[in-house]
């Protein structure tokens, strides 16, 4: 007949360690939640700097920012009212991605 040697199970709780590795797994989980925007507090980014605003490359893919109060240089126009881009990544900077206007203000795809 052979010893056995070793701890021997008691169906008990493995003490602290099991605890602490659930709480780093916790930990984990939740800066992965906040780095990843999954929190709701994800970064966005503003398309032009505060007293600006957007303009649109005609005929030609493009875009660029105009301080307020003037106007867009030669080839650039202002976007159409309402399909204004705000934020990168929004619904019409995505939209402006593959078109633009004529030089009639028509909206028109890029090839």
């Amino acid at each position: 007949m052979g010893v056995r040697v070793g701890r021997r199970s008691t169906g008990g709780t493995t003490g602290g360690r099991g605890r602490g590795a659930v709480a780093a797994l916790v930990g984990v989980a939740a800066a992965v939640a906040v780095l990843s925007g999954c929190s709701g507090w994800g970064y966005e980014e503003d398309v032009c700097s505060k007293g600006e605003y957007p303009v649109l490359a005609v005929n030609n893919t493009g875009s660029a920012c105009v301080a307020d109060g003037e106007e867009p240089p030669e080839g650039m126009v202002r976007y159409p009212e309402g399909k204004v881009p705000q934020k990168v990544g929004d619904k019409w900077d995505e939209y402006w991605q593959t078109r633009t206007l004529d030089e009639n203000g028509k909206v028109v795809e890029l090839p």
